[in-house]
């Protein structure tokens, strides 16, 4: 191949390069875009861009163009309200294919000459998620990136030879921008302008050239079943896997299916490039990559992909062998991976904290056949009110409305639990285990014993009515009220439970029902056990006001 260093690639107008296709671009068409795109910018006297475009094609032109006009690049991960309002004041524009934002045509000026790139002073940042809950920007110096992209063509472009570059992942993010972008470019192999994050769409787009390459992420490549025509996809000359470690049987298949192993990598935003592997269990780091444990046990890593001298601290944990590979043991902080995507849990809590109706909340990973996010939520006296009012479904509407300004869809929570309270022990907290355990229980029918006193066959309790009992979303959708029939199973169970055991409902008298029971209200429950005659007499009040009562006739299944 002919390879481009990445701080040439303005200097080489070379109309026999292939770019991409529909349309068609070769490497002097792109210089061309990106030198015109640079003049627009001088002219506008813009010193810092945000860039977030499908067109991978035009992300090569903006990004070089961006470099040779001496501007910053941010690349947002996303163009969300929040993510815009985070970065505001951050950039002089914003270039993507969202209306209301500057497109890429409108940014095309005189052309500046074609000259290198600096590969210390041209700067891209890129924004993920850090463990503090606040979303991260990670700068890079060109430098950087160019290594990373010749490391990568050491190491697999006689692989790779003259592959077409079809890509499932985003460009807005390393792996993407690497694979898809920078090292396709530099040496000079074509690439598909979108993401097709289909399996069909992966299996169309390969049929139309005689070699090519797959950048994918352990999402798809677990999604590709049977339905594909695997022999027409066997001249795939590599297939690469990042974002997430891809299932051994998934691997197995598409080793079997393919007649190749993938091609795991395993990275970051902050550390680019840290270790492959390719049908084994252990990781490999890359050439000049050095590994190490922290004192938390967590790897620390050295890397020319890491700003000079450098080291950065990893949340993730690793048992190292005594050639130099290694095995993931599991991640330290609280950011999760659902469909390859880094999700920072703190964020998301703080973001939900935002809304009147949320006074705290917390977040877990529930893996239920497919992971999901769920969420533990105490309401305000607004969100009480709420719920109460409103219902449960108007309520969690609402605040997934809320939190979608804030994330991507796929980290809105699919499972809610509404509490009074968190549970926290001693020291404040809500322990990993305890907060697990709430979020993966089935909502509860039963009520909440605050106090209990008495003795003999009288017994009084004080009563908490829970927010989420599984009852309220039948009864009443919209105004949630707790069913005559549950206050009778309360009063029969905490009665089997304290006073006798093998007591079985056989009927009910005299039963009153006075007063509606809501999400929230606290009960004072009274119990008389007359054995004689075998009845239970009960009686609920909520702020000294009657609520029901009545005797239920039981018999004994024990005698």
């Amino acid at each position: 191949m002919n390879w481009i260093n990445l701080e040439h690639l303005l200097l080489a107008l070379d109309a026999s390069r292939p770019v991409t296709q529909a349309p068609a671009l070769n490497h002097a068409g792109l210089c061309q875009q990106a030198l015109r795109l640079a003049g627009g910018l001088h002219q506008r006297g813009a010193r810092r861009l945000a860039i977030h475009l499908e067109d991978a094609a035009q992300l090569a032109a903006a990004l070089l163009g961006a470099w040779r006009a001496g501007v910053e690049v941010l690349l947002p991960a996303d163009l969300q309200p929040a993510t815009r309002e985070r970065w505001h004041s951050h950039v002089d524009l914003w270039l993507s294919d969202q209306p209301g934002d500057t497109p890429f045509e409108a940014l095309m000026g005189q052309a500046m000459p074609p000259a290198a790139l600096d590969l210390d002073l041209c700067r891209i940042s890129l924004c993920t998620s850090g463990s503090s809950g606040e979303p991260k920007r990670i700068d890079k110096q060109l430098r950087q990136l160019a290594n990373e992209v010749e490391a990568l063509e050491q190491l697999w472009g006689a692989d790779l030879g003259r592959a077409w570059i079809i890509g499932s992942v985003a460009t807005q993010h390393i792996y993407g921008l690497l694979f898809r972008v920078l090292w396709p470019l530099c040496a000079g192999r074509g690439f598909e302008r979108r993401q097709l994050p289909f399996p069909e769409d992966l299996q169309r787009a390969s049929r139309e050239h005689p070699a090519f390459a797959w950048v994918a992420s352990p999402a798809l490549l677990k999604r590709m079943g049977e339905n594909l025509d695997w022999p027409a996809l066997q001249p795939v000359r590599k297939v690469f896997s990042s974002g997430g470690e891809l299932p051994a049987d998934a691997a197995q298949r598409l080793q079997q299916r393919l007649g190749q192993w993938p091609a795991e990598i395993l990275g970051s935003s902050e550390t680019g490039g840290i270790a492959w592997r390719q049908g084994q269990a252990l990781w490999q780091p890359f050439a000049g990559v050095q590994l190490s444990h922290g004192a938390d046990g967590a790897m620390r890593i050295a890397s020319p992909y890491l700003p000079a001298g450098h080291v950065e601290h990893s949340a993730d944990a690793a048992e190292f062998s005594q050639d130099g590979r290694f095995r993931l043991l599991g991640r330290l902080d609280r950011i999760v991976k659902l469909e390859e995507k880094r999700i920072s849990l703190p964020m998301l809590e703080q973001a939900l904290c935002t809304h009147p109706w949320v006074a705290e909340a917390r977040l877990g990973m529930i893996e239920q056949g497919r992971a999901y996010l769920a969420a533990l939520l105490v309401p305000t006296a607004a969100g009480l009110h709420a719920l109460r009012n409103q219902g449960r479904r108007v309520l969690l509407d609402t605040l997934r409305k809320h939190l979608a300004g804030h994330c991507e869809a796929l980290a809105l929570p699919r499972r809610w639990r509404l509490m009074q309270q968190l549970p926290l022990n001693s020291q404040g907290k809500l322990p990993q285990a305890a907060l697990h355990t709430l979020l993966e229980a089935p909502r509860s029918m039963a009520p909440q014993v605050l106090a209990q006193q008495g003795a003999g066959d009288e017994l009084q309790f004080n009563l908490a009515v829970p927010l989420d009992l599984a009852c309220f979303s039948g009864h009443f959708p919209r105004t949630p009220v707790l069913p005559g029939v549950v206050q009778i199973d309360w009063a029969i169970a905490l009665a089997t439970e304290h006073l006798q055991a093998g007591l079985h409902f056989a009927g009910m008298e005299v039963l009153k029902f006075q007063q509606l029971v809501r999400p929230g209200d606290q009960l004072a429950l009274s119990l008389r056990l007359d054995r004689a005659r075998s009845k239970l007499y009960f009686a609920f009040t909520c702020a000294g006001q009657p609520c029901s009562s009545g005797r239920i006739l039981l018999e004994n299944t024990c005698a």
